[in-house]
């Protein structure tokens, strides 16, 4: 039996611990690529969207015209966004309304928990194997609604924080804060499956 390709996974790198997660994926059995530039994205068989400013990241996406391509790549390939990336992965943002990829069927607002100062380190139950899980929220936003076919694998205070629709994985905490990498590997699996 041959062995599996290392899956190239991009992590979108224009804001947020982009070299944490480049570390993370590495530690999961991916192949880590900073991306900046919307050719950057050839190639790739996934793409992580970290956690930053989600204004600021809009902003440069815009100005380099990798708005729409990413929105393209992001449709047809598996996606994995933390914090920002979640919100810009969701199909309506609110507090306040701004733009986003529409391709998660979630409702999310920003900087729901409140300001930096009410940032969290929280360790609970989930929906993945090895008991609990170490949880960083920094100004995160809240995932107020899901589709039906969003599949949520754990909660805070009854809001979903890491969900699941497709090939589209989101959370809004850090998992690259964590030493407990169990998130990167949940969604390097999904990259090597195959295809329903």
């Amino acid at each position: 039996m041959t062995p599996e390709p290392t899956p190239r996974i991009g992590v979108l790198a224009i804001q947020g611990d982009y070299a944490a997660h480049a570390s993370a994926l590495a530690d999961s059995g991916a192949q880590p690529v900073e991306v900046r530039r919307p050719d950057q994205l050839a190639g790739l068989d996934a793409l992580v969207l970290p956690g930053g400013e989600s204004t600021t990241i809009l902003l440069f996406l815009e100005k380099l015209n990798f708005f729409a391509e990413l929105g393209q790549f992001c449709a047809s390939h598996p996606v994995f966004g933390t914090c920002a990336g979640a919100i810009l992965l969701a199909r309506e943002v609110l507090n306040p309304s701004q733009r986003s990829l529409g391709l998660l069927d979630a409702v999310v607002e920003r900087n729901a928990y409140g300001r930096q100062i009410d940032s969290a380190i929280l360790t609970a139950e989930t929906a993945l194997s090895g008991g609990p899980l170490e949880m960083v929220f920094i100004r995160a936003p809240r995932i107020l609604e899901v589709g039906p076919e969003v599949e949520v694998l754990a909660r805070r205070d009854g809001f979903p924080v890491l969900v699941r629709q497709g090939r589209i994985l989101a959370a809004t905490f850090h998992p690259e804060l964590s030493a407990d990498h169990r998130v990167h590997k949940l969604f390097v699996q999904s990259v090597t499956a195959p295809r329903p």
